[in-house]
């Protein structure tokens, strides 16, 4: 599976998921544009982008704040004005500020509800708004499509849990614009789907204490956690051209949670 030449953003590129798919969709030859507001994350060495340098890949960093629409738009259109054209938009920047410390809807943060939602779902709409505004403009490529938008969703953008409202919220919303947005774009054959993760092992998860992960680990039937290779595998396939009749989705990538 090739994505030689097609130019690439990922937001929230600077760890966990977002670093392992940008480093996957640079392995097999896309340029890629890392967005985050840090260039890389506390104990990383090394960034994302220059990870993706020192293995002969190409790659720059922007900092990009997803819930500014400003800083999203400069995005978009420094990949034309740099590399011609945007192929590939994965909007993956995402927050779960309740998560070590969740609280029923009667006692849940508007503080907390207020950046969840600007962050998960805004940050999603702003990526897809952009990108598809540029995507329809270019010449498709010889396969007949424009370009491929991938959201990150959660199996909590499927499914209810207890004390995390803003986050379940969001990351519903997430599939709301992931349907509405493919409903939209589908004439101009550019994709949109989204990915559902499960309990992935992120920093997210080594916050939680272990009797606390223990528990998380017993959610899947698969048992563990999901690793973020894994769900950098099911971007690839979503967002190459081996992905032509799948459209409007949110791929559930969870050790069979959702089958619960």
């Amino acid at each position: 599976m090739s994505l030689h030449g097609k130019i690439a953003i990922v937001t929230g590129s600077s760890g966990g998921i977002g670093r392992a798919i940008s480093l996957k969709l640079a392995g097999v030859g896309a340029v890629v544009i890392c967005g985050d507001i840090q260039e890389k994350v506390p104990g990383d060495k090394v960034s994302t982008h220059e990870t993706i340098i020192q293995s002969g890949g190409t790659a720059e960093y922007v900092m990009l704040d997803v819930t500014e629409a400003e800083q999203v738009e400069s995005a978009v259109q420094h990949a034309v004005q740099k590399f011609g054209r945007l192929d590939i938009m994965i909007n993956n920047a995402g927050v779960a500020l309740e998560a070590n410390s969740p609280k029923p809807i009667w006692d849940f943060s508007q503080e907390i509800w207020t950046r969840d939602v600007a962050i998960n779902s805004t940050g999603v709409f702003l990526g897809c708004k952009y990108a598809s505004a540029q995507m329809i403009k270019q010449d498709p490529l010889p396969c007949g499509d424009r370009g491929w938008i991938l959201n990150l969703s959660s199996v909590f953008g499927l499914h209810g849990s207890p004390g995390v409202t803003g986050y379940v919220s969001s990351k519903h919303a997430v599939m709301g614009v992931t349907k509405a947005a493919a409903m939209d774009c589908a004439p101009y054959r550019i994709h949109v789907n989204a990915l559902c993760p499960g309990y992935t092992d992120t920093p997210f998860i080594k916050d939680l204490n272990s009797e606390k992960r223990a528990v998380v680990q017993q959610m899947h039937p698969f048992r563990g956690l999901g690793m973020p290779g894994d769900i950098a595998n099911a971007a690839l396939f979503l967002v190459s051209e081996e992905n032509s009749w799948i459209h409007g989705v949110g791929l559930p990538v969870d050790g069979g949670y959702t089958v619960m």
